[in-house]
């Protein structure tokens, strides 16, 4: 029985040496401040969560993720496992309470409750005719204005290990993280890859909240984050490449598992943020998959995984 079960995502938190900068990538990445301190900055989403990144002043750093949890009853529950911090009141704006643990590669995993609700963000409509809805916007121009991606809320943060076994034991045991498919290569027994999603029951959810690649090194290799539509992941590409400084990833593409079109850029210290629309969904019945590296870790349509991004891990 898992210690928790986490009931969402909620941010992944980072430590860059320029708060303006890193504020700067963000706005033009799709996300909107909604509070920033001498050392802190938290921006949101257009969804009804208060924050979903962090970023810390310091030396550039992954520091960890950050997951809701249904009541204090979860966080009581949390406390008490070996390493836990017990119950913090979060000094941050937000708010909340938390029990901080350690995961095997020696990230901080935040488990919260009580974070302030705030009110969802205007969006700009899109209506598209396609497939047998050809008459959805009927007599009205698409006209789509230029900017930003909407960014919508977190998805998921993918971590690499050099102990796999060890990092999803601890996950979902610790989160109560259900597989959703784990990739092999070669023998069956050789696992490199493992998509997870949270277990809500019956309830739907994204096909993965967090995957972990083995390799040589621990590190994050990305935070993830839903756009509102096809069109935002291409205005979010346009918008990128135009500012003339970001590194482009990987993408535009449709990934095998979990199905999402995506996109991939780099921040200015080389942490990889993805926008993606379209994901698959499942609930706790439905069962783990085993996927060979060669059928799974590939695109439906768009480019080949660069290398890079498969070596990519940031500490």
């Amino acid at each position: 029985m898992a210690l928790v079960k986490a009931a969402d995502f909620l941010w992944g938190r980072l430590r860059s040496p320029d708060l303006d900068q890193a504020e700067e990538f963000l706005t033009d990445f799709g996300f909107v401040r909604v509070a920033r301190t001498k050392d802190k900055l938290f921006m949101r989403g257009t969804d009804p969560v208060h924050h979903i990144h962090v970023t810390e002043r310091g030396p550039s750093k992954f520091v960890g993720f950050g997951y809701a949890v249904a009541s204090e009853d979860d966080l009581r529950r949390a406390a008490k496992a070996p390493g836990a911090s017990g119950i913090e009141s979060i000094d941050e704006p937000g708010g909340g309470k938390r029990v901080r643990l350690t995961d095997p590669n020696g990230y901080q995993i935040e488990l919260v409750h009580g974070v302030e609700k705030v009110a969802k963000l205007p969006v700009r409509e899109n209506v598209i005719n396609w497939g047998e809805a050809k008459l959805r916007r009927a007599g009205t121009l698409c006209r789509v204005p230029r900017g930003p991606s909407q960014v919508k809320r977190i998805g998921h943060g993918v971590l690499m290990s050099t102990d796999i076994g060890a990092t999803l034991k601890w996950y979902r045991e610790n989160l109560g993280l259900l597989p959703s498919d784990d990739v092999y290569a070669g023998d069956k027994s050789n696992v490199i890859g493992s998509f997870n999603r949270l277990d809500r029951g019956d309830d739907y959810v994204d096909h993965h909240v967090f995957f972990c690649i083995a390799g040589p090194k621990t590190g994050l290799n990305h935070l993830s984050f839903e756009v509102r539509d096809v069109d935002d992941v291409m205005l979010g590409h346009e918008h990128m490449k135009s500012k003339g400084k970001y590194k482009h990833v990987w993408g535009i593409g449709r990934h095998v598992l979990g199905s999402q079109i995506y996109d991939y850029w780099q921040d200015p210290w080389g942490r990889v943020h993805e926008h993606w629309t379209d994901t698959d969904v499942l609930n706790a019945r439905a069962p783990a998959n085993q996927v060979s590296a060669e059928d799974g870790l590939v695109s439906q349509w768009g480019d080949a995984v660069p290398q890079e991004f498969i070596d990519h891990a940031i500490p």
